[in-house]
């Protein structure tokens, strides 16, 4: 399908003799036209606009780029807009958008470099002439469209059966996983890895007809959870958030690579944010985890869990994050699986805010396996001020760093409380 994807662009780059890209509703880039000097009037290249190079390198533009477009209303738009160029928003040139359209929804735009030879195109309106060159550009785009929607239904459907086999009643994953395992056809024996991204925001509003299912090459199923099935981050009011499952093909069983790359593209997405979390407090960090690898679809529930305990560990310690795989998050695997406790009650003096500075100074101090020179390095302090923490954390926990069974008790314990409870 993507091949039909750049035969249309490449129409419609014929037609306008304009550089042609056409980016899905979440502005992912599918397919972009490069223009045929010998078609030019012009032997020179037209200049570079940034916003375009940024788009086709990286294969999305960024939130910044997305808000700035949408302001002229292009996601309502029923005709071709013209976009007014702004430096200093990177957008060197000018560009006509075709909004692609299915049934009255879009599902993506084709956006025109007008370098000032477009301006005589007369862009018209949905009920009035055009120019005929538009009209043939515009027939193309509502293919266009028929295409996307066509994914879209076929996405969604994937989606769920992926969902059912991952969070369904145990009565119902058998036929799930029966009739996901036909959709994928070989793709279901793998090898697979399942990132897990949180939090995620599905479609409302007008979004509502689009739940935000991404579409990238190593992508064979994904789906929208909710907070009680993506456990693990805040959400935008301190409930669970949503979470993305995104079941990825790998080219071998050691090489998780291709599901670290989808799950740093996923990350870039506008949809992988819970938005804000009330006056003064910033939206919630999103983070992805990526599973083990695994041999066909037997074994998919686990695989969910260790992705979503991976994104929990990334989300609780930045050295992981933002991208953190199941086998490099050491303790954070038991404690994960571990049922939501209170602190011990020794260690709870230690866990209040005012403590929150001699807390960090015993984690790194056990991270470092008592090493104090190492210690004193990584925090940037002197040693004789860390052995004076060293020895208020003493006083507040009554533990014995010298004993191996206290020193592991405050370690877990101030691990867990990194962590924090499913969900919260």
């Amino acid at each position: 399908m993507r091949d039909d994807y750049q035969q249309l662009v490449d129409e419609i780059t014929a037609v306008l003799r304009a550089p042609a890209t056409l980016e899905n509703r979440d502005f992912a880039l599918i397919a972009f036209g490069a223009q045929d000097s010998e078609d030019s009037d012009d032997t020179a290249e037209p200049a570079l606009d940034p916003v375009r190079t940024r788009s086709i390198l990286q294969r999305r533009s960024t939130a910044a780029v997305r808000a700035w477009f949408e302001a002229f209303g292009i996601a309502r738009a029923q005709a071709p807009l013209r976009i007014p160029p702004d430096p200093a928003a990177g957008v060197f040139m000018g560009r006509i958008c075709l909004p692609v359209r299915h049934r009255g929804v879009v599902h993506g735009y084709v956006w025109l470099l007008d370098d000032g030879h477009l301006a005589d195109l007369e862009l018209g309106d949905p009920a009035g002439a055009r120019d005929p060159r538009l009209a043939r550009a515009m027939e193309t785009a509502d293919r266009i469209g028929a295409l996307l929607a066509a994914e879209a239904r076929a996405g969604e459907e994937l989606g769920e059966l992926l969902r059912d086999v991952l969070t369904g009643p145990p009565a119902g994953r058998d036929a799930a996983r029966s009739g996901l395992r036909t959709a994928l056809r070989g793709a279901a024996d793998g090898p697979l890895a399942l990132v897990a991204v949180v939090p995620w925001t599905p479609g409302t509003g007008e979004d509502a007809d689009h739940p935000g299912l991404p579409h990238l090459p190593g992508i064979v199923a994904a789906c929208a959870l909710p907070g009680d099935a993506a456990a693990g981050t805040p959400g935008a009011s301190g409930a669970p958030g949503a979470g993305l499952a995104a079941l990825v093909r790998l080219r071998a069983a050691s090489a998780l690579d291709p599901a670290r790359a989808t799950a740093e593209q996923l990350l870039r997405s506008p949809r992988a944010t819970a938005g804000g979390r009330g006056p003064g407090r910033p939206a919630p960090r999103a983070a992805a985890g990526v599973s083990a690898p695994r041999r066909g679809l037997e074994d998919l529930p686990a695989a969910w869990q260790e992705a979503l305990a991976a994104a929990r560990a990334a989300h609780a310690d930045t050295r992981l994050g933002p991208v953190a795989e199941w086998s490099a998050i050491g303790p954070y695997r038991l404690l994960a699986a571990l049922p939501a406790l209170p602190p011990d009650a020794a260690v709870r003096p230690l866990l209040e805010p005012a403590h929150a500075e001699l807390a960090r100074t015993a984690e790194t101090f056990l991270d470092c396996a008592g090493q104090a020179g190492r210690t004193a390095q990584r925090l940037g302090i002197h040693r004789q001020t860390l052995y004076y923490r060293l020895s208020r954390v003493r006083q507040l926990t009554g533990l014995d760093l010298d004993a191996g069974e206290d020193r592991l008790l405050l370690h877990m314990t101030l691990k867990a409380a990194r962590l924090g409870p499913p969900g919260r």
